[in-house]
């Protein structure tokens, strides 16, 4: 597998090493040593998938005091992911990382722990696939505005189909219990 390192050095891009024939493919979608030597350590507690249609923005999602890293990847479709750091005096505080995620390239995108989460659906139905290194905590669900203007995310999208949820969260900046962020 490749690691690519973003310019926020806790996000990885992970490209993993497909094998194909004309079968079809084979690839490892995690293995807890090669991660580790990345700095994804897990243990990974918990697995998600969600199908969404093209249009459907689901974010900025994040847990706190109880946070979840999430190492997110495409079953189906193509999806445009963000991440953004919101650990209160971190170096890269309100900044964000882009990464476009299908079923062609099996790429993954490791989103730390103190990170905001959202997705975008690009393809006409997206399988949206997530390990987590804890369980979901609904008491500590945050929810960032997706178009807040601080952030500046170019989702490249007007009006995305949102959950009422999503509809009505503040911007960064109105956020209270914002992770802490600790130094490596």
């Amino acid at each position: 597998m490749n690691v690519v390192h973003t310019q926020i050095p806790e996000v990885l891009i992970i490209e993993p090493k497909v094998f194909g024939d004309q079968r079809g493919f084979f690839f490892e979608t995690f293995k807890a040593d090669r991660y580790a030597a990345c700095g994804i350590k897990g243990p990974f507690v918990q697995d998600n998938i969600s199908r969404s249609a093209r249009g459907v923005l689901r974010g900025l999602h994040l847990q706190n005091p109880r946070s979840q890293g999430k190492l997110v990847s495409v079953l189906r479709g193509r999806i445009r992911d963000v991440a953004v750091d919101v650990r209160r005096g971190s170096p890269t505080f309100g900044r964000h990382v882009i990464v476009d995620l299908s079923e062609d390239d099996r790429r993954q995108l490791w989103v730390p722990r103190g990170f905001a989460h959202g997705f975008l659906v690009l393809s006409d139905m997206a399988e949206f696939f997530y390990k987590c290194d804890d369980f979901y905590s609904p008491s500590d669900e945050i929810a960032v505005r997706w178009n807040d203007p601080a952030l500046a995310i170019p989702w490249g999208i007007e009006a995305p189909v949102l959950s009422a949820r999503d509809a009505a969260a503040r911007p960064l900046a109105e956020v209270q219990m914002l992770p802490v962020y600790e130094k490596p």
